[in-house]
């Protein structure tokens, strides 16, 4: 159910990001912000920086940013209403729920709460039956054991045991006040065919592996037989419900979010017992796709962690093969790819368990290769004496390659892929190129956007003609919106007269401009707006907002990784020139600047126009379209001279 807006109100109002970020992070203060190794991913020097002035933390190493519920979310993998939460229970504020939600809203949260309550529930009870029951300890304790399975890592995983009973954890959950609805709503029991009164246990004589969310609550369970029953299968997972999506889940991504974090690596594995013996042998950044076939949203997951992945295969060179298709997808999905295969017929487990902890991370250290390296490998033995298989390999490592969304990394991979398979690399690069423009066409490709604008600093030297610069003139014209969206959002509380703020002086001088970029668009109209309601917004005020994409637009803006040093003017008495120390100026310039860059748009349109209507044979529309050209120039001169600019185009 939705939280109340007093109670996220209170909330915001309440947290102190200095104190929030401390829980996770040592913070050293220097000047300013408080600085630290960024938690977020792996680095030696501190590019992490926390403004308790502003409420904000920055990485200028990764780019992540936000306020203190960004981080608490960011850092535990959960979502709004949850941080919430958390850090009302931080503070000690009262949580209150939304009544303004409607009855279909309460019956799908209520669904979903109780759906949490009763796995763990029966989690719980698995738990209790391995520990506590002559028949759990017997047969589940000690498969475990003999895994090398210790009591601290079957609790960390909350392992457990299904009785070899019909209803066992049917009649204990009835007991314990759990609808029959609610338990075949959470595939923990099945109802008999033709006879909906017979309902049994899901998961029965089996040893039980728990499936948790980001968060850590239990949302589902993966079961193995003992025996040799070949009529029932081996593993049988939990169905699908409303809050275990098996598409969206891997299997001990919550005991390893933090070691991927800080290791800057995720090993993925195949089956529950791997994770859980990786982490035995002291590694812990592993997860498993909880028995399916490695899908997108579960790579999307991963990559919230870390941008490299290093794939664990057993030694079967015909299984491998058959699910090199992962690799590709996270090719696809931007990231860097390793990989290590184990001895023939070894698994992570089985190997791990054969020489030990330390030889197992050596191994891991000694043959992780190069996605390229190893699908060469994999190949070689096969087509070394048969030119038709030879040209089948060199196929399927560019088609990996072409995978990888990045110009600059693929251009990289040619270079490699052509040294490992002994080719010349315009060979290699013709085959890219052939795949490449069939994926085009097959999926009616279009030619990306400008991308983003380009970097701060770009209008130091407004003289730089527009056709020398490597950029659009639309890529221009963006990156001084944004500049000029700094410059309203830092100052436009602050005032260039005792009647007048800078908001007030900037938006009647280009109230008339539609913005190039759309999220610039929506935070000015966003600024208008608070100014109709009575609000003369500062930058907390759009941090607030429940806006993600303004939110972090506005973060990036007012985040600066260098303030100078106070003992320049303090102790050496130098004064420079700050762009605050003359608002109006400062904004005087950056209106002229943006009216330069829409009519050099403007300019570059209309001679657009004029070859097309040349090209028309229309006279008239040549003419028209010369006299606008004129007047756009004109007014694009009187507009250098007053910035003192040699030439604009």
């Amino acid at each position: 159910m939705a939280l109340s807006k007093l109670t996220t109100d209170k909330v915001k109002d309440r947290v102190d990001i200095e104190d929030v970020v401390n829980d996770y992070v040592s913070l050293k203060r220097k000047g300013q912000n408080l600085w630290a190794c960024c938690p977020f991913h792996n680095e030696k020097s501190p590019s992490f920086s926390v403004s308790p002035a502003k409420q904000i933390y920055k990485c200028f190493g990764c780019g992540a940013s936000g306020d203190s519920l960004q981080f608490v979310m960011d850092i535990e993998g959960i979502g709004f209403n949850e941080a919430i939460r958390q850090l009302a229970q931080k503070y000690g504020i009262e949580v209150e729920e939304d009544k303004a939600v409607t009855p279909e809203e309460v019956q799908a949260y209520n669904e979903r709460e109780s759906l949490y309550i009763v796995q763990s529930f029966a989690k719980d009870l698995f738990v209790k039956n391995l520990k506590d029951t002559d028949e759990g300890r017997s047969i589940g304790l000690s498969y475990f054991k003999e895994r090398g399975f210790n009591q601290s890592i079957i609790d960390k995983f909350d392992l457990g045991y299904a009785m070899d009973s019909w209803d066992h954890l049917h009649n204990a959950a009835n007991k314990a006040g759990h609808s029959d609805d609610i338990l075949l709503k959470g595939g923990l029991i099945l109802q008999k065919e033709g006879d909906p009164s017979r309902k049994y246990d899901r998961f029965r004589g089996r040893v039980v592996f728990t499936i948790h969310n980001l968060a850590g609550k239990p949302i589902a369970f993966g079961a193995r037989i003992l025996t040799n029953d070949k009529k029932q299968p081996k593993y049988i997972n939990s169905p699908e419900t409303a809050v275990y999506h098996k598409s969206d889940v891997l299997y001990g991504i919550y005991q390893a979010k933090q070691a991927i974090r800080s290791q800057d690596n995720c090993y993925l594995v195949e089956g529950y017992t791997d994770v859980v013996s990786m982490h035995l042998s002291g590694i812990e950044n592993v997860v498993a796709s909880s028995g399916t076939s490695l899908t997108e949203n579960q790579i999307k997951l991963i990559k919230r962690f870390t941008d490299n992945v290093t794939v664990l295969y057993d030694g079967d060179a015909a299984g491998i093969k058959a699910s090199l298709r992962g690799i590709d997808m996270l090719l696809e999905g931007g990231l860097n790819v390793k990989a290590v295969v184990f001895p023939d017929g070894d698994d992570p487990d089985s190997y791990s368990r054969k020489v030990g902890s330390e030889a197992f991370r050596q191994h891991l250290q000694d043959h992780a290769r190069d996605f390229i390296a190893f699908k060469v490998d994999l190949y070689a033995e096969e087509s070394a004496n048969d030119p038709i298989k030879r040209a089948d390999t060199v196929r399927q490592v560019v088609q990996s390659v072409a995978k990888i969304p990045d110009p600059l990394t693929r251009s990289v991979y040619v270079k490699e892929s052509a040294r490992l398979l002994q080719m010349e690399e315009d060979i290699v690069l013709t085959e890219l190129n052939k795949i490449l423009l069939k994926a085009q066409k097959s999926n009616n490709y279009q030619s990306p956007d400008p991308g983003p604008p380009p970097p701060d600093g770009l209008f130091a030297e407004d003289y730089l003609p527009v056709e020398e610069q490597k950029i659009s003139i639309s890529q221009v014209l963006i990156a001084q919106e944004r500049e000029m969206m700094r410059l309203l959002i830092s100052y436009g509380f602050e005032k260039v007269s005792e009647e007048l703020h800078v908001c007030e002086y900037l938006i009647q001088e280009i109230s008339d401009v539609v913005f190039q970029s759309p999220l610039y668009q929506r935070i000015f109209s966003e600024y208008k707006q608070a100014l109709k309601r009575g609000i003369l917004p500062d930058p907390e005020y759009f941090i607030k907002l429940d806006d993600s994409q303004i939110k972090s637009e506005v973060i990036n803006l007012i985040a600066h990784r260098h303030d100078m040093s106070e003992n320049w003017q303090k102790k050496h008495l130098i004064y420079t020139n700050r762009e605050y120390d003359d608002l109006s100026k400062t904004t005087f310039k950056e209106i002229l600047r943006l009216k330069r860059r829409v009519l050099e748009k403007m300019v570059d349109e209309s001679i657009q126009n004029i070859k097309e209507a040349e090209q028309r044979g229309s006279e008239s529309e040549v003419t028209d379209f010369q006299r606008i050209l004129i007047t756009l120039n004109s007014s694009l001169r009187e507009i250098n001279a007053q910035l003192g600019t040699v030439k604009s185009r």
